[in-house]
């Protein structure tokens, strides 16, 4: 879509513009000219790490204004790889473990399951020193005096690692190029028709692709500015939008339905609200929230189609063109196609695989093969989603193939849960699986049986798994059985399951 050209780095791009950047909630200002600055002090500390192996850094500040200048500056130099700072100890030491990567990044306020965590993997940890960051950011404990050694990331350099679940297998590595990630910034900042007066507000977490790529990077190559606050809250929101004015907002269906729930409260600050969009991605947008949306803050909802694997965006509805409630849009970066039977297809209102390929679509996972072979050929990435173009082009989403749980955006692994479940002593068998939920769109569910002899209940379990998994993957519903219901195959199904087991109808 986007014909710019993307051979510069994540600074080069930074350079070339001036004004506001980014904005905290205590009204901090980063101007253009001084984040990049800082980028380059923080390139010549990272000078002086002997770096041996595979130049992968580990990214676990929590949301805002530190998180985003790190990030940026990291990328530039390294390849990062943000994680949730509210991962439990064993968590991290599956991630950590498994980037196998050189350093960490956090500041004081690191949790202990982070520390430990390294400590046991004996990865260098270093923290940020904030000064408010009115004077930048800075990592502690490195000389500061140096000029910068590193190269610059560009075109296909790695400069982000985010892991996605998979359903048959561990996490998977997804590689993303400065190539991918500065393409599909351009190619969403084309379809909102995001100017340098723009200001956005994000709300989405930055360790996810959502937040970094639609949210931060589409602000910054456009030359807008950007509020980096500490995370969605409702009770706040409001405030927010009163003092910032903010002209646009990316998200996903349960943060807007959150707003919708106090709009009544805050009609005043509506009614002298800035905004001229709202974007939603990551998971289906009712048509009902859509239309209340607009309805209420009388702005146009953009709904996109988005993926860790395509540096998220995919296709979307187009602000300056019809758009159509329940479809996720047109190709709005990857060229899009549907697989069926082996081959694709090109008709009409026909169901098939969605599969893409683009300047922004991953080329490939780091260190899986099988995974590689699986989801790719002759150039093609292969979604694990069903969908039908309409006859005037439009995409909808008709289900997946895989089994991922998305649970309000949040893409879960049951087989993870399965594992933390079985570890149990009283569990003989495991299987979770998706539930309809009214808000999240999908939940969790899990059927156990125990061993012989043994007993435990669902709050037990419950208790037991909030020791190992964060609390959003512990399912609503745990379902102690005699006998897990089997397919045709004797294998367990996922799929079905709920309403085999009486959960739906």
């Amino acid at each position: 879509m986007v014909k710019s050209s993307t051979n510069k780095s994540i600074i080069d791009i930074i350079k070339s513009h001036n004004g506001p950047c980014l904005l905290n909630e205590d009204g901090l200002e980063i101007k253009y000219e001084a984040l990049g600055e800082n980028i380059e002090l923080i390139g010549a500390q990272l000078s002086s790490i002997d770096l041996k192996k595979n130049k992968i850094c580990a990214l676990v500040l929590p949301n805002g204004i530190d998180m985003a200048m790190s990030f940026l500056a990291l990328a530039n130099f390294v390849t990062v790889s943000p994680l949730n700072p509210n991962y439990t100890k064993q968590e991290f030491l599956f991630f950590l473990q498994d980037l196998d990567c050189e350093f960490i990044i956090a500041d004081k306020n690191a949790s202990n399951a982070l520390i430990e965590a390294a400590e046991k993997l004996g990865i260098r940890l270093f923290y940020l020193n904030s000064d408010a960051p009115k004077n930048g950011l800075s990592i502690k404990s490195l000389p500061t005096s140096s000029e910068c050694l590193l190269d610059q990331n560009k075109d296909e350099d790695f400069c982000l690692i985010l892991h996605t679940s998979g359903t048959t297998s561990r996490p998977k590595q997804v590689q993303l190029s400065c190539t991918n990630v500065i393409s599909s910034a351009l190619n969403i900042a084309h379809v909102l028709k995001l100017k340098k007066a723009d200001k956005g507000l994000n709300i989405m977490p930055l360790f996810h692709i959502h937040g970094l790529i639609a949210s931060l990077l589409s602000s910054v190559v456009t030359g807008s500015s950007l509020v980096c606050t500490s995370g969605f809250n409702a009770l706040n929101f409001y405030a927010n939008i009163n003092t910032f004015k903010p002209t646009w907002i990316t998200a996903v269906p349960t943060m807007y339905q959150a707003i919708l729930s106090r709009a009544s409260r805050n009609k005043e600050i509506i009614k002298a609200a800035n905004l001229r969009l709202l974007r939603s991605s990551s998971a289906a947008m009712p048509v009902a929230t859509i239309e209340s949306l607009e309805h209420v803050f009388q702005c146009p909802v953009i709904e996109a189609y988005g993926m860790t694997e395509a540096s998220h965006q995919m296709a979307s509805n187009f602000l300056d063109s019809i758009r159509k409630p329940g479809s996720v849009g047109k190709p709005a970066g990857p060229e899009i196609a549907l697989f069926k039977n082996n081959k694709l297809i090109t008709t009409k209102n026909t169901v098939g695989e969605i599969v893409i390929k683009g300047a922004n679509v991953t080329k490939g996972y780091n260190n899986n093969a099988k995974a590689n072979e699986e989801n790719f050929f002759d150039g093609w990435f292969k979604t694990g989603d069903l969908g039908k173009f309409d006859d005037d082009g439009f995409l909808f989403i008709s289900g997946r193939i895989k089994e991922i749980i998305n649970k309000g955006g949040e893409k879960i692994s049951p087989q993870e849960i399965d594992e933390a479940l079985m570890k149990h002593e009283a569990v003989f068998q495991a299987v979770c699986f998706s539930i309809k939920h009214e808000k999240l769109g999908e939940d969790i569910a899990a059927a156990v049986v125990l061993k012989e002899g043994k007993t435990v209940d669902e709050k037990e379990l419950r208790t037991y798994l909030s020791k190992s998994i964060t609390t959003f993957k512990i399912p609503r519903k745990i379902l102690i059985l005699s006998e897990i219901p089997k397919g045709n195959t004797g294998k367990i199904q996922r799929i079905g399951l709920a309403k085999k087991l009486g959960l739906e109808t």
